[in-house]
Parts: structure tokens; C-alpha cells; sequence
């Protein structure tokens, strides 16, 4: 592993503009569980119930239990791997960070430049009368099970993030999409690479010439994609990396 370490960090330090894509696999790292695979939670939850636009304007409370049991719970914070992301830009290697992440923690390690496909739990629109709230905000009311608006009592109180059935924020795809096109090094983190079409921006930077570096737990059926593929844990590898990266390009 050591070698493919050193193979990345060479890339990373005669890159001129390197992109992070990131999955669920790099906050599962900090205690939020995962959705597919063997401990996912779509083994625990049906999709369609909690995380569906259909589902939500069905039974509004579906999700918001499911936001009580999962992400209140977990108090998550940022980890080894996104305090690594967050010092490439720092010095000024990582250009953007793409995520299909929620949770904000990429912003709360430190990346600035963070562009989030299926939006994050920052905020929250009550659906019938337009009044916006801060996540934070509502933490006593989701703990309560007791998710209303202040202004009208509306039940339907939404997060800005992408249900199923929802289309992407184009604005932020567009965006995306450039910054893979304009890579020189593409480095996919924690991601199954599954959910379309998040999953075809490696393709756009392989295909603009950019070299592909994956680190993931587990193998994809992406992988032949990838120009270095490393099994591990992004909190454990990045550090690695970013100190082979200093080295070469003379950073203390």
C-alpha cells in the first residue's frame, strides 16, 4: 500500500487541478451509517418510505423519525480523512470538492470550495407557506417527534437535500461537471459509485484526461475505471497522502 500512497501523493503534488468526490463511505468514518451494503441502511429502512419525494409528501413523519434515529444520534464530526481533504485546498492542491454527502462535515473540516450534489440539511422550507429555517433550529422539535412550522402548523417541513425522485440542482451538476472537466487528478472517496448521475462524474474527468484515483473500504464495479485503486479507510489513508504530498512540493 505503501507504494500506491506514494504513486497518489506524486500525482496530487504535480497536479494543477485536483478534484475530490466523496460518498457516505468517508462520514460512515464518523459514525453515520452508510445506505447500501451488507450493515446499510436501506437494510433497516425502505427508501421509499423515508427518502422518496412521493414517500415524504405521503408521510412527512417517516423521514423525520428516520432523521431523529440516524442523524441526531450519531452527533457526527469531521474526521482524519476530511481534515486531509481540506488541507490539499489549504495548500492549495484540491481545487473542489464534490460530495453526494448531506452532512456537511467537509465545510465544518475546513474545504471551502464544496459543491453538494444532493444538497445538505443546512436548511429546511416549511412547503406550505415558504418559511425557512436553520437545521440547528429545529433539533428540539425533531427529538420530540413534533415537526411543525411556527408560521402555518404544516406538517411538510423539507429538508433542501434531493429526495428519490427529485432531480438534481443543476446549477451545482453544471458546476460539477466543469470542475471534472478542467482535473488533472479525479479522487473518488467512500463512494459505491451506484447513484446516477452523481456516479458518471469520474467518467466526465477520465475522459477530459484526468488521472483516477479511488479509496474505498470495498471493491466497485468501477474500479477498472481507476488508474490507482486503494482498499482502506479514507481517515487512514488521506493523512498519508498529505504527508507525502508536503514533502515533495516542500510544505511544513
Amino acid at each position: 500500500m505503501d507504494g500506491l500512497i506514494e504513486e497518489v501523493a506524486k500525482l496530487l503534488a504535480n497536479s494543477k487541478h485536483a478534484v475530490v468526490f466523496t460518498g457516505a463511505g468517508i462520514s460512515a468514518e464518523s459514525g453515520i451509517p452508510t445506505f447500501r451494503g451488507q450493515n446499510g441502511l436501506w437494510k433497516r429502512f425502505d427508501p421509499e418510505e423515508v427518502a422518496s419525494i412521493q414517500g415524504f409528501m405521503k408521510n412527512p413523519k417517516a423521514f423525520w423519525n428516520f432523521a431523529r434515529e440516524l442523524i441526531l444520534k450519531t452527533k457526527a464530526k469531521p474526521n482524519a480523512g476530511h481534515y486531509a481533504i481540506a488541507e490539499l485546498e489549504k495548500i492549495g492542491i484540491v481545487k473542489a470538492v464534490i460530495t453526494q454527502n448531506i452532512d456537511m462535515l467537509h465545510q465544518k473540516a475546513g474545504s471551502s470550495k464544496v459543491l453538494e450534489l444532493h444538497g445538505s440539511l443546512e436548511f429546511v422550507d416549511c412547503l406550505d407557506c415558504g418559511k425557512a429555517y436553520r437545521w440547528d433550529d429545529l433539533i428540539d422539535k425533531i427529538e420530540r417527534g413534533e415537526v411543525s412550522c411556527d408560521e402555518c402548523g404544516s406538517p411538510y417541513l423539507k429538508p433542501r437535500i434531493v429526495f428519490f425522485g427529485e432531480s438534481l440542482p443543476k446549477d451545482v451538476l453544471s458546476e460539477a461537471i466543469e470542475e471534472a472537466k478542467k482535473s488533472d487528478v479525479f479522487i473518488v472517496v467512500g463512494s459505491s459509485l451506484q447513484v446516477y448521475p452523481a456516479a458518471s462524474i469520474p467518467f466526465v474527468a477520465k475522459e477530459s484526461g484526468a488521472k483516477l484515483v479511488i479509496i474505498n473500504v470495498d471493491p466497485t464495479d468501477k474500479d477498472w475505471l481507476f488508474d490507482v485503486v486503494i482498499y482502506g479507510k479514507a481517515g487512514e489513508i488521506l493523512p498519508k497522502i498529505v504527508e507525502k504530498v508536503k514533502e515533495y512540493c516542500h510544505v511544513k
